[in-house]
């Protein structure tokens, strides 16, 4: 195309006035960021190895902006193998050039080789981050991205005194690149991580971790904002302080009603914005657990998983509370497999619906999907049946996991489906036959569909239309749902199958919470809503990144508009090669 000979600066400086035209927000910035990708070592639970780091940070840095603004953030490979870094929660309205997900939406970046990433802030105001999105990366490459309000506006709480980013992830003592391949190579599950860890770092619970806990410094009377990030791959996450209450103001960069808890449950991939309240008396002990641990819903109680808790410590800074003292004090925490905890948490979250942050809930839907989530198995070998290679896969040595969306298990293409689709050569490379529904009914007391199939099989949206997706889990586990390029409406959840003709009627179209990533109860369902107005080609996808790997993912195509501000920016010259 004509674009393709525009020199890479001028191309750059297009596209920032590109981006201010779809956002023209006064006051908006351009701020800039690199991003180095490296070998870093770093020591873990008295073990040290190599990493993939960015600006050798883990976690990395964390990027500041004001809503609207745009952030260009230029990433350098000079790791050891390919790469790519999504803006988990932002929108990038008609920009899914700069999304990330490898190929969907570009090739990775190769060692050596660098991609400048135009993030453009639209609606988002809260926190979100960034991550890794290509193999099991994000395991270390991840960050905070911090949206303030946008000049001459304010929270809609009071301003808090300091604002923290909390990372909850998870930590491998064995290289996360050869636990996947392991996974990859014998049919079976990926080892659980040795750790859960805050801001890196395990907790003093754990050996050789003392020293180098993760601290928050608090003074009596102030108010902190707590920004919550679970980027872990595998575990959803309670999270609580001990000796306090928290007051969730927002998720996934939207505001919420205010809601005061003892504790919160995370799943992989959202964040929370909580505020935490420094009000214990001064005199009484100083030091306070923070905690996360792992919430856990598998099918099978033979199944290993991490079963750790992370702590950090919150110390009162202040003379009175400054005297020596005893263990800092515990926080009480759901068991690690209290789904009635989980579920009375996460029904309680509600948007906040005010003058400046108002709720657009669609009355009606005209795409109507249900989407079965299902635990699979392949043939160990579809080119040789013969082959018995799968060791640890779940049937003998025949057959290796699956996971699918509907009894398709996604496949990557050798080409993005991005640059397929804008060239008009998609087919060979993607299928435009999704199903709605699920092609047969199911019961929840087999786990899953059984065997099943891969095929890169998309979804094609008219712009503007509404969509409700029901996700109906048969699985026997929770599952992190994911929508690149837009926030939706969480309009219903429930326990069981889907009932098409009972179940709308108790959904909540007045305030419901306005997500990126929800998460689908096990052996139950989650009903969004979105309005398909962002044209481009937008992953969809389980958070817990062994599925994403066994295939629990598809593709939304949104078509173009017809006006020029409902249409996809044309593609940057620089993308990398496949």
């Amino acid at each position: 195309m004509g674009t393709a000979k525009i020199p890479a600066l001028l191309w750059l400086l297009a596209g920032v006035v590109l981006a201010l035209a779809v956002n023209p927000t006064h006051g908006a910035k351009t701020r800039h960021y690199d991003f180095f990708i490296t070998e870093t070592n770093y020591t873990r639970l008295c073990h040290e190895k190599s990493i993939l780091t960015v600006n050798g940070q883990f976690p990395g840095p964390t990027i500041y902006a004001r809503k609207g603004d745009l952030v260009i953030v230029n990433v350098h490979n000079n790791g050891n193998k390919n790469i790519t870094i999504h803006w988990h929660g932002v929108d990038q309205p008609r920009n899914p050039w700069s999304d990330g997900p490898e190929f969907i939406t570009q090739c990775p970046i190769r060692p050596g080789g660098n991609f400048t990433y135009q993030v453009i802030l639209f609606e988002e105001e809260g926190t979100l981050w960034w991550h890794a999105h290509s193999d099991f990366d994000r395991a270390t490459v991840h960050g905070a991205i911090v949206i303030h309000p946008k000049r001459g506006t304010t929270f809609p709480f009071k301003k808090p005194d300091k604002e923290i980013p909390i990372i909850l992830g998870e930590w491998w003592n064995d290289d996360v690149e050869h636990v996947l391949d392991e996974a990859k190579l014998t049919g079976g599950d990926v080892e659980p991580s040795d750790a859960n860890t805050i801001n890196g770092q395990p907790g003093d619970m754990f050996p050789c971790s003392r020293d180098d806990t993760f601290k928050v410094q608090v003074q009596q009377g102030n108010t902190y904002l707590l920004r919550v990030i679970n980027a872990g791959l595998t575990n959803d996450m309670f999270f609580a302080v001990a000796g306090h209450r928290l007051t969730v103001v927002g998720i996934d960069a939207r505001y919420t009603k205010p809601l005061t808890v003892d504790y919160i449950m995370i799943a992989p991939g959202q964040t929370m914005d909580v505020l935490l309240e420094a009000n214990r008396t001064l005199g009484s002990n100083s030091r306070y657990y923070m905690a996360a641990r792992t919430f856990i819903t598998l099918p099978l109680d033979t199944i290993p998983f991490n079963n750790s808790t992370a702590t950090a410590i919150v110390e009162y800074t202040d003379s009175a509370a400054a005297r020596p003292a005893g263990p800092p004090e515990f926080p009480v925490l759901p068991a690690i497999k209290d789904e009635n905890a989980a579920m009375a948490f996460v029904k309680q979250l509600k948007s906040l619906g005010n003058q400046d942050h108002p709720v657009h809930v669609p009355t009606h839907a005209d795409e109507h999907m249900i989407i079965d989530l299902a635990i699979n198995f392949l043939p160990c070998d579809a080119a040789n049946p013969t082959n018995e290679s799968c060791i640890k896969g779940p049937n003998g040595n025949t057959t290796r996991f699956a996971a699918s969306l509907n009894n398709v298990s996604f496949e990557n293409p050798a080409i993005d489906v991005l640059d397929a689709y804008y060239y008009g050569s998609g087919r060979g490379v993607y299928e435009e036959d999704f199903p709605n529904k699920p092609a047969v009914s199911v019961n929840l007391t087999g786990g899953g569909l059984g065997l099943t199939k891969r095929g890169t099989k998309v979804k094609v949206l008219e712009y503007g239309a509404v969509v409700e997706v029901v996700f109906q889990d048969l699985s026997g586990e929770n599952h992190p749902m994911h929508l690149h390029g837009f926030a939706f409406y969480v309009v219903g959840r429930g326990s069981g199958i889907f009932d098409e003709l009972r179940d709308p009627a108790t959904y909540n179209l007045v305030d419901p919470p306005f997500q990126n990533t929800v998460s689908v109860p096990k052996s139950g369902w989650a009903a969004i809503r979105f309005r398909a107005d962002n044209p481009g080609v937008w992953f969809m996808h389980c958070h817990f990144d062994r599925h994403v790997v066994w295939g629990m993912d598809t593709v939304f195509i949104v078509k173009d508009g017809k006006t020029p501000q409902a249409q996809m920016l044309p593609r940057p010259p620089n993308m990398p090669k496949c």
